[in-house]
């Protein structure tokens, strides 16, 4: 196994940059549309994690570094996706990339339930192929139907399928463990860059209203948090275009700063 970031770019590199740190799952199959929403007004970075099992999130954070500076990009946005938000705030500690904000998709500080990610963990090794593949496969279908106008988003689905190998789900699980044992409050507590955060209505995965409470309280940087109705966890993919344009709403408030 490659232990290697891979990495996309789309967009002039005079634009501002927004990198896309994926969720659990780990690539950028999911993000499509709204790499199409956002075409055009960002340079966007999309990043895909190697299989791993054994990466800190230190390592992770260190890789995307390192990855960004072999391709000459030294600032920008993190948007954090459910996972990354955990490397988001990482690199921010690291203080080794010029971090310009930090969007969490799904995202959070420290977990709102740490009970039960890592059982989660133990239901996916034991339970991989035979339980894990057929809920992906459903939940593409009934995506395929929501989209069904848009033959795109149709490959993107089918590579996300394909993705999703016994070794993947391995690395997954792998990373549940990363976020069970991972508390950034600290990190969170004493940001300056301004954060903000996004959440699709329908979360049991990571519940938006214990999040949004958490960081109204304890983090000075938040400056705002928005729900979009008719979402759920994968909210960058449910709900492509709100998302985009809150994205650039949020990036272009800061954008005399840059």
């Amino acid at each position: 196994m490659s232990e290697a970031i891979e990495m996309r770019i789309e967009g002039d590199a005079g634009w501002p940059t927004l990198i896309y740190l994926p969720g659990v799952h780990g690539d950028w199959t999911m993000i499509g549309n709204l790499s199409r929403c956002l075409r055009g007004t960002v340079r966007l970075v999309v990043i895909t994690y190697p299989r791993t099992l054994t990466w800190s999130l230190a390592e992770y954070g260190e890789a995307v570094e390192s990855a960004l500076e072999l391709r000459n990009i030294h600032r920008g946005w993190l948007l954090a996706e459910s996972f990354s938000s955990q490397v988001a705030w990482t690199m921010l500690d690291r203080a080794k990339f010029g971090v310009q904000g930090i969007i969490l998709a799904g995202g959070f500080v420290r977990h709102p339930m740490p009970w039960i990610v890592r059982p989660a963990g133990i239901f996916l090794r034991r339970s991989l192929v035979r339980c894990i593949i057929p809920f992906y496969r459903r939940y593409v279908m009934w995506f395929r139907q929501k989209d069904r106008g848009n033959p795109k988003t149709l490959e993107d689905l089918d590579d996300c399928i394909a993705r999703r190998t016994n070794l993947d789900l391995q690395a997954m699980r792998h990373r549940l463990d990363l976020i069970a044992g991972n508390n950034p409050c600290a990190i969170a507590r004493r940001a300056t860059v301004p954060v903000y955060g996004l959440a699709g209505w329908m979360d049991p995965i990571v519940p938006w209203p214990f999040v949004r409470r958490w960081l109204r309280r304890n983090c000075p940087a938040l400056r705002d948090y928005q729900i979009i109705p008719a979402a759920d966890h994968n909210v960058l993919t449910m709900a492509a275009r709100p998302s985009a344009d809150l994205i650039l709403r949020w990036m272009q408030a800061h954008a005399d700063g840059l």
